[in-house]
């Protein structure tokens, strides 16, 4: 349908959808992609949503999953709206031109929230300034916790990211009469949603879906089946009932994620607790994520841009003092962290050797973030090498403690540090230059794949975003090495202070493999 300056109406498989022009880009929200997942159809796969006649308003965010708050704590840094309704399998496209014939780029997002919080409707997330940089930004809405990634003897595995399946099915389908190009559709996601773009990527149901993929501060995994399986039987221990998709169907909704929200409360990356995760199904997800996509020819096309944050784990541990509970804890928390690695002593050792100063959180810290981030991306960039791209974000944050943590760079990837709620974990003054520097990058990369700097080799380029321009630092040349550090090296040069760093390097990191093992090859 032709779209007017007015209100702009698009036509999609199951209905005509009117959306607004906001600051000369069409947005349109809440756009269903599936039918509501409740009823005869909770703890199923998505189906199709029933068509609708006429034109269906599209000008405000949809449902968002059912989910409990943030804890107080986490709430003072992390906006996560509530719109209630059961229609919560939706999404929303912020276009510059809502044509058939403009086949622009398609960047598809999907948030992050350890599957059990977020929602496409974080203000952070607004897709205007890239739409207005010439990309299609699609953002959804999947089913979370319970609803989406409880395991249970009598429903499929993963319903959580079959919804995500199905959206990226639509964009197949729908996007090019907005304007998007579904031959050129990346797909992008922060922690838990980069955890389920790279299982969608290595899915052998969505290959041809995906040309490109962004990891923000979350690599492919799949969680031990018994780990998720503690999470749901503990959550039936205390409400009495059998584990089961049917008996969970009984409960009241409010009351299931209260007690989600307790049985989950030590389920942070570093404590490690029981969580809900992707796992290997034997359809969905055939095998490990990761290993399909080191070990096989899964999504062999498809680049990949990939990074971490210079201090994730300070979102884990500043907000619930837990920096303070660790430091007290010292040896116990580091042997801790160990178990969580699967690690022996060489490792906390060789990191004391490389940070002398550092505090038991910030060993712990890093030690938990090189297992769960840096190692498995630079197995995955070594892979892939002249298709990856990596990076680190530096910058740290103008509130107390926080440095550069976790989801900090978000609002500056999606040029979106005016809003309150990027300031909640930025603080007031975020450099507008490393927002134009990140937000272009990923714009070059979502359009033909080059974010700017060289891909992923021998040489280990990492481009750092932090205080001043970007750079590229390279990491040890030692072949033997398998982690990059938590430090970077010298910007574009190897001088001999660099050089004798990697060296240190190097020799440091071939004990803790020795130490680490199998896990991280």
């Amino acid at each position: 349908m032709a779209a007017d300056r007015t209100d702009p109406v698009v036509g999609t498989p199951h209905g005509a959808v009117r959306g607004r022009y906001e600051h000369g880009i069409a947005v349109f929200r809440g756009i269903p992609y599936a039918a509501p997942p409740f009823g005869p159809r909770r703890f199923l796969p998505p189906e199709p949503p029933e068509p609708w006649d006429g034109v269906r308003d599209a000008g405000a965010f949809g449902p968002t999953a059912p989910k409990p708050p943030y804890s107080e704590a986490f709430a003072r840094y992390l906006s996560d709206p509530v719109i209630p309704g059961d229609d919560c399998l939706n999404l929303n496209v912020w276009t510059p031109e809502p044509s058939p014939g403009a086949r622009l780029p398609v960047l598809v997002w999907l948030h992050g929230g350890a599957l059990t919080r977020g929602s496409s409707a974080v203000p952070v997330y607004d897709g205007r300034a890239f739409a207005r940089d010439g990309v299609v930004l699609v953002s959804v809405n999947y089913r979370l916790g319970t609803e989406g990634y409880g395991l249970f003897p009598d429903a499929p595995a993963n319903p959580g990211l079959r919804d995500q399946l199905a959206a990226l099915r639509w964009v197949h389908t729908s996007i090019a009469a907005f304007g998007g190009d579904p031959a050129r559709v990346t797909l992008a996601g922060q922690s838990a949603g980069a955890i389920s773009a790279g299982a969608l990527v290595a899915a052998p149901q969505a290959q041809g879906l995906v040309r490109r993929a962004v990891l923000q501060s979350g690599t492919p995994e799949a969680a031990e089946r018994d780990k998720v399986r503690r999470m749901v039987r503990r959550m039936a221990g205390r409400l009495k009932i059998p584990a089961t998709a049917e008996a969970f169907a009984a409960v009241d909704r409010d009351l299931l994620l209260r007690i989600q929200a307790e049985v989950g409360r030590l389920s942070s990356p570093v404590l490690g607790g029981p969580a809900f995760g992707i796992v290997v199904d034997g359809d969905l997800v055939p095998r490990d994520p990761l290993r399909a996509l080191v070990d096989g020819d899964a999504a062999r096309g498809v680049d990949l841009l990939m990074g971490w944050t210079r201090d994730e784990y300070r979102l884990w541990l500043v907000p619930g003092g837990l920096v303070e509970h660790v430091d007290r804890l010292g040896a116990v928390a580091l042997a801790g962290a160990m178990a969580r690695c699967h690690c022996g002593h060489e490792v906390p050792r060789g990191y004391r050797a490389l940070h002398p100063d550092a505090s038991p959180a910030e060993l712990v810290g890093q030690l938990v973030t090189d297992h769960l981030l840096r190692a498995p991306m630079h197995r995955l960039a070594d892979a892939r090498p002249g298709s990856s791209y990596v990076y680190e974000f530096a910058w740290p944050s103008n509130l107390p403690r926080l440095g550069a943590c976790h989801a900090l760079e978000l609002g500056f990837v999606f040029d979106t540090g005016e809003t309150p709620e990027s300031a909640r974990l930025a603080g007031q003054g975020a450099p507008q230059e490393l927002a134009d520097a990140m937000h272009s990058a990923w714009v070059r990369f979502v359009t033909d794949g080059d974010p700017g700097w060289e891909p992923w080799d021998t040489a280990h380029p990492v481009r750092i975003f932090g205080d001043g321009a970007p750079y590229t630092a390279y990491g040890p040349r030692d072949p033997e090495v398998g982690l990059w550090p938590a430090v970077a090296g010298a910007p574009d040069r190897a001088d001999g202070a660099h050089a004798a760093r990697s060296a240190e390097l190097a020799a440091t990191v071939r004990r803790l493999r020795r130490s680490v093992g199998a896990r991280l090859h």
